[in-house]
């Protein structure tokens, strides 16, 4: 959710470099550790709650709750790559001038950008939503 609001801000803010900078900065400091420990504690905590529910690892809704952890860190990773080179965009503008950009807007509205990363959040809406309902268990 911090991601996704920082984002946000990013895409309203005014067009100075440094605004997006310090906005991708925060999201790069701030939301990806906790993507990330948010991820780990899902993954094993999730497996030991199918280990305690008397479930199985090899039950299809385990798996494709992996599966999509798994794809929804790669799709995170190819989209904070994305975005850290517009920071750097954002970077270098900022210390030549803090003008407006149009190229840097375009990047910060990226679809493929945007995709990932809100595609991403998505995806492990849906591996919380098999752990919740359990399809075929």
């Amino acid at each position: 959710m911090i991601a996704g609001a920082l984002n946000i801000a990013a895409l309203r803010s005014g067009r100075r470099p440094s605004e997006i900078l310090l906005l991708f900065g925060l999201i790069r400091r701030i939301a990806v550790p906790a993507i990330g420990v948010g991820t780990l504690f899902l993954f094993v905590f999730g497996l030991w709650l199918v280990h305690e529910a008397g479930y199985g690892y090899a039950d299809g809704w385990v798996i494709a709750a992996i599966l999509l952890l798994i794809v929804a860190n790669a799709m995170g990773g190819v989209g904070g790559k994305r975005d850290e080179a517009t920071a750097k965009l954002a970077r270098r503008l900022a210390a030549s001038g803090d003008a407006p950009s149009e190229e840097l807007r375009a990047r910060v509205r990226d679809p493929i950008s945007l995709t990932l990363s809100y595609g991403s959040g998505l995806v492990l809406i849906g591996v919380l939503a098999l752990m919740v309902w359990k399809p075929g268990a």
